[in-house]
């Protein structure tokens, strides 16, 4: 027997919100969430079995870390993390992207054990995500590794790395897998390798000059291993996943590029708009054309020449194609230079180094143009605010990587330095930088390019790597003695960019409910309609059936309930049987973001599990 229940929605509209971007410009499903990464924010370097990693050596160094900072505590999020949760419940995000600690759950890497109370933490992090209709959007390396494989063999600089980054990948799979739908490998290694092997910066800080004056390393080679070596582990790890996890998990794979646009200096300059285009291989294409295409760029090939390493047959097969969707972390534009046919000297403000050299493309870049800034400056060097960027990035990579799947995976906006608290708190410049940014995205969008979520860094101030504390970008506020999280007026910003169209589609929403009763009186969804924008659509994350039970025939309540839970929402937060009364806001919250039907009527149900 098959019935139908209509769901009709009603709420007062308020009309303070008046942002230039609405949410409903955004394609149905798109993914919004905030994004942090494990050492710059979960502290506990020490604890429950963790072993110390690159960055934890790193910055004890005195004078690595601006102001000595370190992430001994961080946030402490990994005491604190069902409190940030809480944060993100009531921002109304429906994902959130984090990392997982190589050195917490294997702190000697593939040759030691898999340590419980880390598998224990993120099990924890990733179950409460879900009970409140988080998608976890996990990150496997995110600049940081076990010092033991640095000590062990050179980390990255080795083709060992490989077995040990798959072990990694593996046990993450093996133990998270079936709650977790999106998987990054790497996290920008084209960046990592320039910080860390080019300019010295990061650990293992290695370089030459004119990039930096390193004790040891080769900025003109080393680069051209090391990220080999990421996309080789890579694209392993991808094969992995593939064959053993990916259809009985149904998840998704891909890769997280740090993705800069650049403008060519002299706009006159035929060679500066080459330059630009020389830049975006060496930067980007480097990392991205061997995972969709199998090789590195022509240009690459015809500059570096035997420096360049190679795939073989083998690798070729399994690298070419090696990622469902392209996560870009998109900030800044800056200028670029010829320095092939040009005279490249660096003395203008935020001019980098190297730019005559084959590793940086024989592309200078530089943040000014006769004195003139390209954007507004930020608290962090290099970054200037220029939305147009992003629309521009957008349209590269869906022209040059047949569009693929696109995810946000950050952007955000540093603060000026040296802010009194007052002023941090009252981050106006920061709302304008995302609702600027997120237009530009949605002309993107409107141009056909397939992007499919949007991730704002970060959810909390928190250590921006070699910058210290002192470098701001989050959307709350952390007191380094208290560690207390304080909203600042852009989270305010978020929660109403993410819950006003909400408000607006309950005049107008409704869903149709298709039941069907089976013998034993359990009901299960066949179907559900609903109705955002004027005509109905099934809902294809409701398309497997949930079971539910009749529990009353007068019963008042709404409810609220998923495939695998009943969940009631309440205030931002959730709960498990729960026989309060649902302000409609939650009700439509849920139904957007837990993927959840509410059913206003008579009799009640809820799920059997």
């Amino acid at each position: 027997m098959f019935q139908l229940y209509s769901c009709h929605l009603s709420a007062k509209i308020s009309n303070e919100n008046k942002e230039d971007v609405k949410i409903s410009q955004f394609p149905h499903g798109f993914l919004f969430g905030t994004s942090t990464s494990s050492y710059q924010v979960e502290g506990g370097y020490l604890d429950d079995g963790k072993g110390l990693n690159n960055w934890d050596v790193f910055s004890h160094i005195p004078g690595n870390i601006e102001n000595n900072d370190n992430g001994d505590v961080a946030n402490d999020h990994y005491h604190r993390f069902l409190e940030d949760i809480e944060i993100m419940n009531s921002l109304g995000v429906n994902a959130y992207r984090f990392s997982i600690s190589w050195a917490r759950i294997l702190p000697k890497g593939r040759l030691g054990e898999v340590n419980p109370s880390g598998i224990r933490f993120y099990n924890n992090l990733i179950d409460n995500l879900l009970l409140r209709g988080i998608e976890p959007f996990v990150t496997i390396y995110h600049h940081e590794l076990p010092q033991e494989l640095e000590d062990r063999y050179g980390s990255w600089l080795s083709p060992l790395i490989q077995e040990d980054f798959v072990h990694f990948a593996k046990t993450c799979f093996e133990n998270f897998g079936e709650r977790v739908k999106y998987w990054t490998t790497l996290n920008e290694p084209n960046l990592f390798t320039e910080m860390a092997y080019i300019r010295g910066r990061y650990p293992p800080a290695r370089c030459s000059p004119p990039f930096g004056n390193c004790s040891v390393g080769n900025s003109d080679t080393e680069p051209l291993i090391v990220l080999h070596n990421m996309l080789l582990s890579h694209a392993k790890a991808v094969k992995l996943y593939r064959q053993s996890f990916q259809e009985k998990h149904g998840g998704c794979i891909g890769i997280v590029a740090a993705a800069r646009m650049y403008e060519p200096l002299r706009n006159e300059s035929e060679l500066d708009q080459v330059a630009v285009r020389r830049k975006l291989a060496f930067k980007l294409g480097w990392m991205l054309d061997p995972l969709v295409y199998g090789d590195y760029p022509r240009q690459m090939h015809e500059y570096l020449g035997n420096n360049l390493q190679s795939f073989t047959e083998e690798e070729t097969k399994y690298i070419k194609g090696s990622v469902d969707f392209i996560g870009i972390n998109h900030y800044s534009t800056l200028y670029a230079k010829d320095c092939l046919h040009s005279v490249c000297s660096c003395t203008q403000f935020l001019c980098s180094s190297g730019g005559d050299r084959a590793i940086e493309g024989f592309t200078s870049t530089t943040g000014e143009r006769n004195g003139i800034p390209i954007g507004e400056p930020t608290g962090m060097s290099g970054i200037f605010v220029v939305p147009k960027g992003m629309e521009k990035i957008i349209n590269y990579i869906k022209e040059r990587y047949n569009n693929i799947p696109v995810y946000v995976t950050e952007n955000g906006y540093s603060s000026p330095r040296q802010k009194n608290e007052q002023l941090l708190l009252h981050d106006v410049e920061r709302i304008n930088y995302h609702k600027n940014y997120l237009a530009a995205l949605v002309r993107a969008i409107k141009k056909g390019a397939d992007v499919r979520g949007y991730f704002v860094w970060s959810l909390t101030d928190n250590l921006e790597w070699t910058e210290g504390f002192s470098v701001r970008y989050g959307l709350y506020h952390v007191d380094r003695q208290t560690l207390q999280r304080i909203p600042k007026l852009s989270a305010t910003w978020y929660k109403n960019f993410l819950n006003y169209d909400k408000d607006q589609q309950l005049n107008i929403s409704s869903l149709l409910v298709i039941t069907k009763s089976t013998p034993n009186h359990h009901q299960t969804i066949e179907w559900v309609f609903s109705w955002f924008d004027g005509s109905p659509r099934p809902d294809p994350m409701l398309s497997q059936p949930s079971p539910i039970v009749v529990l009353g025939s007068t019963s008042p309540f709404r409810w609220v309930f998923s495939r695998n839970m009943c969940i009631l929402q309440q205030q931002g937060r959730s709960s498990v049987v729960n026989h309060d009364l649902v302000q409609i806001e939650q009700l439509h919250y849920c139904l957007a973001t837990v993927r959840s039907i509410c059913l206003d009527r008579s009799p009640m149900f809820a799920s059997d599990g």
